[in-house]
């Protein structure tokens, strides 16, 4: 039966750094619906167009419709034995969605990446970003070998505008009041395993596994 492995965690907390190498660790693919939407709308498949007319009026893709494109990319034979999610779902709505369409006894894992507010404003401030492959690196955690190359394909690392104090504050505001709700969501069901991401990288990795019970 198809594994389902949910990451959570607030912006910053180091969700897409475990993502790629829980991935790796598991054989799972990692499953981005950011990814979904660029990947539809530049295949002009008719999912996309719809995404597409929805974004350029401005408004939310609807849940039903993203849905659509998770399970039409996990129907591939990549995802046969499992995939991961990450940035899906954010609301319990979204939750609920998804329950619907992976029915009743599905595996379903979710962890929860813990790390306090104070903590992701002070990481923001030295994250940065490869222009090319995507690869996150840190000023002070990881720093790139050569000052603004990243170490993983020779790219240009830059810092989001979204990694300043202010906006990672609107950003935690809006986590607290829409996405954390689903901690407590899937709790009741018995599959949330919460991980401390207030650690090294390699120790949260760690953490990750054995909530798992996988073996690193």
């Amino acid at each position: 039966m198809t594994r389902v492995i949910i990451l959570l965690g607030a912006p910053g907390a180091g969700k897409g750094t475990q993502a790629v190498r829980l991935s790796q660790a598991l054989g799972l693919p990692h499953v981005s619906t950011g990814d979904l939407f660029r990947e539809n709308i530049s295949q002009g498949t008719e999912l996309g167009g719809r995404a597409k007319a929805y974004l350029e009026s401005g408004q939310l893709v609807p849940d039903d419709l993203t849905v659509d494109m998770l399970f039409d990319r996990t129907s591939r034979p990549d995802c046969a034995d499992g995939y991961m999610l990450d940035g899906f779902p954010r609301t319990v709505p979204q939750a609920e969605a998804l329950g619907e369409r992976l029915g009743d006894g599905a595996p379903l894992t979710v962890l929860n990446i813990e790390v306090p507010d104070d903590i992701i404003v002070e990481r923001s401030a030295g994250r940065l970003l490869c222009r090319e492959c995507g690869n996150i690196q840190h000023k002070s955690f990881s720093p790139p070998a050569q000052e603004g190359v990243c170490d993983a394909c020779s790219g240009e690392l830059y810092q989001r505008k979204d990694d300043q104090p202010e906006v990672v504050q609107e950003r935690l505001g809006v986590y607290h009041a829409q996405t954390e709700p689903l901690v407590g969501h899937y709790g009741d069901q018995g599959v949330c395993l919460s991980v401390d991401g207030n650690r090294a990288p390699d120790e949260v990795f760690a953490g990750c596994l054995a909530s798992l019970e996988v073996e690193a």
